[in-house]
C-alpha cells in the first residue's frame, strides 16, 4: 500500500487535474460544439424538444447542458474533498469552494468574449454549488476511510 503522504499528492493531483481540465473545457469553442451541437436534443429528444420549458425559454438542449455541467462539477467537487484534510462540513465547504471555481469560469468566458449576461452566469455558479454540495456530500457518505484519513 502507497505511504500516506504519497496517497494525499496523488489525491491533489487528480484534484488538480480534474479541475484544470474542466476549467479548460468550459473555455473551449470546439469543446462547447462538439458536446453540445444546436441539433442535439431534437435529434435525441425528436422535432418538440426545442419547446421544452416554455414559456420560460428554455430548451432542452439548456437542460441538458445544464444537468450534466452539475454532473461535472460534482466530480471537481469529489475530487477537491478527498483532496483536502477532513472537513465538518464537506458538502458545504464544496458548494462554496466550486461555486467560486465556477465563478471563475464565468469570468475567464466574459473576458474571452462571452455573451452569456449576468442572469445565466448565476445559474451557471449556482449549478456549481448544487454540484460542489453533492461530490461534497459523496466524498462525506461513501468513500472508504483510508481515502479520507490520509
Amino acid at each position: 500500500m502507497a505511504s500516506p503522504s504519497l496517497l494525499r499528492i496523488a489525491k491533489i493531483a487528480l484534484a488538480v487535474v480534474v479541475a484544470a481540465g474542466f476549467f479548460l473545457l468550459a473555455l473551449s469553442g470546439e469543446a462547447y460544439h462538439e458536446t453540445s451541437p444546436a441539433h442535439v436534443a431534437t435529434t435525441i429528444f425528436g422535432s418538440g424538444a426545442g419547446r421544452l420549458g416554455d414559456p420560460f425559454g428554455i430548451s432542452l438542449h439548456v437542460v441538458l447542458r445544464k444537468a450534466y455541467s452539475i454532473a461535472a462539477f460534482a466530480l471537481v467537487g469529489l475530487t477537491a474533498e478527498l483532496a483536502l484534510p477532513p472537513s465538518g462540513r464537506p458538502a458545504l465547504r464544496m458548494a462554496l469552494l466550486v461555486a467560486a471555481y465556477s465563478g471563475a469560469i464565468e469570468y475567464e468566458q466574459y473576458v474571452r468574449g462571452s455573451e452569456e449576461g449576468p442572469w445565466w452566469n448565476a445559474i451557471d455558479v449556482a449549478c456549481g454549488a448544487i454540484g460542489g454540495w453533492i461530490g461534497g456530500w459523496i466524498a462525506s457518505r461513501f468513500t472508504p476511510e483510508r481515502w479520507k484519513a490520509s
